[in-house]
């Protein structure tokens, strides 16, 4: 069986914990409100008001002019990620980490030690809790498909078990929307076609589909079947990383775009650095609002670890390579492969100064992360992170 563990609201959550007087009361993090910053999280109690992440956050003051708004603190994050992912490891190797805030696990060789997989999931859920002070919501189930959608389904502090033997009637009951892969323009054609429920896909042939889709119906015909192969691949046995958000609305500003690709470009180039590896190729990843997605790709002359390196490839392909058509986004990705050992090489006197001082910078800012777990050392291009952490409200109000 598979866990999908996701933390519920994780950097507001992180916030609240850390500040107790902010709970229960409206809050984003991300960019301020007076300029163009963007919501990068919000808790519940701002959600009810409408607000959402990639949203604007001057749209966001004006859909709740209360609400507190603060700088997101990227390195704090990761530090308290790590020790959720230092929980997860307690349980089993097969960690695959997918963001900050959420991985799946494969426990079928732990059940001898720790139990069940439910009681797995509850040790995991109860760890988290009494450790960290987070909550996390867990859905277990055969494949990453169903774990996936069991975990969102009764957030927050969710805990949803889908059995072997109940994946079909699970799936059967929810609507077509759940279902990886369906857009807008997907959705039109369903609601052409009279299909709300995922059992009526499901008694579509894939014939059928494919005429309707072309070779995304077979995609969909084998979800709605609950099919889905795909092992947990923790990094030192990946053949790539990669990090990737979809946007509850979607974006159209090349600027909040070029902040999200620097925030998932430092992630994952955070979890190469930590297993010790370095890659030959950069890939981005666009999913556009009629669920059109293209991928993009370089290629380094030696293999690097190095952020600032792999993000100057993945924001060239995003700028440049892009089909001429409308910036509608709803889904954004950066990954690398051709992953191997980093190979510390000697230094000499044709060091490339530049590159030694990236990685320099990058050794200290992982460090701090580690060991403060605070932004002390940031960089411009993100979601307008800054150690700067007091909350403002009204006109004052700097960040979410």
């Amino acid at each position: 069986m598979i866990l999908h563990v996701d933390m519920d609201a994780f950097y507001a959550s992180v916030e609240e914990r850390d500040q107790p007087e902010l709970k229960g009361r409206p809050l984003i993090v991300g960019g301020s409100p007076d300029g163009r910053g963007v919501v990068a999280a919000a808790n519940y109690a701002a959600r009810r008001f409408g607000i959402h992440s990639a949203m604007p956050a001057t749209t966001a003051r004006r859909l709740c002019p209360h609400a507190i708004f603060l700088r997101q603190r990227m390195n704090h994050y990761a530090q308290v990620s790590r020790q959720i992912g230092e929980i997860f490891h307690r349980f089993t190797p097969l960690v695959e980490p997918l963001s900050l805030d959420e991985a799946f696990l494969d426990v079928a060789g732990s059940e001898q030690l720790f139990g069940s997989p439910s009681e797995i999931g509850r040790q995991i859920k109860s760890a988290i809790r009494d450790e960290l002070n987070l909550v996390a919501s867990v859905g277990i189930a055969p494949n990453k498909f169903v774990a996936k959608i069991a975990s969102d389904l009764e957030k927050p502090d969710g805990f949803v078990v889908v059995e072997v033997e109940g994946v079909q009637h699970f799936l059967d009951a929810l609507p077509v929307g759940r279902l990886w892969g369906v857009g807008k323009s997907t959705s039109r054609v369903f609601e052409r076609l009279g299909i709300e429920r995922i059992e009526q896909l499901r008694r579509l042939s894939v014939e059928v589909l494919q005429s309707h889709f072309g070779s995304h119906g077979e995609h969909l015909w084998r979800l709605a079947h609950g099919l889905d192969d795909r092992l947990v691949l923790p990094d030192h046995a990946a053949k790539s990383i990669s990090h990737e958000t979809t946007f509850t609305v979607d974006v159209e500003d090349m600027d909040v775009l070029r902040s999200w690709l620097r925030e998932l470009t430092e992630q994952v180039a955070r979890r190469l650095r930590h297993h010790q590896l370095s890659c030959r190729t950069v890939h981005i990843k666009v999913r556009y609002s009629d669920f059109h997605t293209i991928t993009r790709s370089s290629t380094f002359g030696d293999p690097s670890d190095i952020t600032d390196e792999i993000w100057r490839a993945a924001v060239e392909m995003l700028t440049t390579r892009l089909p001429d058509r409308k910036l509608s986004i709803r889904l954004l990705g950066v990954g690398v492969s051709g992953i191997e050992a980093a190979q510390k090489t000697q230094q000499s006197l044709f060091t490339d100064q530049k590159r030694d001082k990236q990685s320099r910078l990058d050794a200290v800012t992982d460090e701090i992360a580690t060991r403060f777990g605070r932004s002390a050392v940031s960089r411009g291009g993100g979601l307008q992170t800054e150690s700067n952490r007091q909350p403002t409200e009204g006109k004052l109000r700097n960040l979410d």
